[in-house]
């Protein structure tokens, strides 16, 4: 995805000389308990709790998100995936570290950050320890189809983890009625970013269920390529890409967001008289 023009409005439809970025693919390299799907999708740890470390197969564009959702759980091991950027070329690498963390981030140009229930941003030099502050979360009915960041504006609908929809799922569980899943929960997606910046430096983004959990990283080479890493690590067994289109909102998403106007909580939406895939669709 290229950066918006200055005498363009954030997100204006880009023109020719902007094309979509291609689907973002898992990379050859990987760690050696990892086995991609032939689709290169799909990443999964088949033994152990380490040699989980992935790449992306090309370095992301400016404003291009490597999403990626949790599939498979695996209990009995402490920790969670990793996620951040490396500008060191998979392919040169002697060997792909066991670890992400510390041992990728120690061969230099790498930043690598653990998936937690809570994400520190990075204050910009002489700015207040305010503005480190963790965002707040979008409320449960989203009005806003684009997650703004930076130069960028990013459809959010599919950037959002969702529990699947059940009948009394809010009887019992208080995630169903906010749709707010935890970061590391099953059908989480998380992702990765990086904006430049005027002085050929760049920062690095993550984000969580559609949240933008601000700078996580200051000061990436931004004229170097920028390969995503993901670390398929402990309770974190499996996880497949989650393909994005940065153009206009589809037809489903803008219905979507109108049927949530219309009502005054989300679990109204099971009284509306719409085929019930449009209902779960629409939650």
């Amino acid at each position: 995805m290229a950066a918006v023009s200055d005498s363009a409005e954030l997100g204006a439809p880009r023109g020719p000389a902007r094309p979509e970025p291609p689907p973002t693919r898992f990379h050859r390299v990987h760690g050696a308990n990892i086995r991609v799907d032939p689709s290169g999708t799909r990443a999964t740890r088949v033994e152990s709790f380490a040699h989980g470390v992935c790449f992306s197969r090309e370095p992301l564009a400016p404003g291009q998100v490597f999403l990626v959702e949790i599939e498979e759980k695996e209990l009995g091991w402490c920790g969670h995936m990793r996620l951040g950027l490396t500008a060191l070329d998979p392919a040169s690498l002697a060997a792909v570290p066991e670890f992400s963390l510390p041992d990728l981030v120690s061969l230099g140009h790498t930043w690598v950050f653990a998936i937690t229930r809570h994400h520190n941003r990075v204050p910009r030099e002489g700015r207040p320890e305010a503005e480190a502050a963790a965002p707040s979360r979008p409320p449960a009915l989203l009005v806003e189809p684009y997650l703004c960041i930076e130069q960028f504006r990013i459809p959010r609908d599919r950037l959002v983890g969702r529990s699947r929809p059940g009948l009394y799922s809010h009887l019992l569980d208080q995630l169903y009625e906010l749709n707010v899943l935890p970061p590391t929960a099953r059908r989480s997606r998380l992702g990765v970013l990086f904006c430049p910046r005027p002085d050929g430096t760049a920062d690095m983004h993550i984000i969580i269920n559609g949240e933008d959990m601000g700078p996580s990283a200051r000061g990436l080479p931004a004229t170097q390529p920028l390969y995503a890493v993901v670390d398929v690590f402990a309770s974190t067994k499996s996880v497949r890409l989650v393909q994005l289109e940065y153009g206009l909102p589809s037809l489903q998403t803008l219905c979507r967001l109108v049927i949530q106007r219309s009502v005054v909580h989300r679990l109204a939406i099971d009284g509306l008289h719409l085929p019930k895939g449009l209902k779960d669709f629409c939650k």
